[in-house]
């Protein structure tokens, strides 16, 4: 969907391939039931509604993007096996944990 200021127009067509500045995909639901403003008009374009399939080189695009939010570099760990945590000490307490060890985003802090 993209809106045209200049001509008061909406024109509602087929999902992006690409990112375009000011343009947004609808799901099927919402395009169909899309009203424009008063005074302006709606064009519709048919076209191809379905995705692109997704393929191998997507998924490990998204796993890299994931592992870089985290804060995680590409260890090499094979699919499936999560990173080994970091500890900032090596001193250990009675019930196994660790003074400032980190689990995921979470860190234990020993009582004082």
């Amino acid at each position: 969907m993209t809106y045209v200021h200049a001509d008061a127009c909406v024109v509602i067509g087929p999902l992006s391939r690409r990112a375009e500045p000011g343009a947004h995909d609808l799901c099927a639901d919402h395009a169909a039931k899309l009203t424009p403003p008063v005074g302006w008009q709606l064009i519709r374009i048919q076209g191809e509604q379905a995705p692109p399939e997704r393929t191998h080189d997507d998924l490990l695009a998204i796993a890299d993007a994931v592992r870089e939010a985290a804060g995680r570099p590409g260890d090499g760990a094979r699919p499936g096996e999560a990173a080994s945590p970091s500890t900032s000490t090596t001193e250990s307490r009675g019930d196994g944990s660790m003074p400032g060890r980190k689990h995921g985003h979470l860190r234990i802090i020993g009582d004082s």
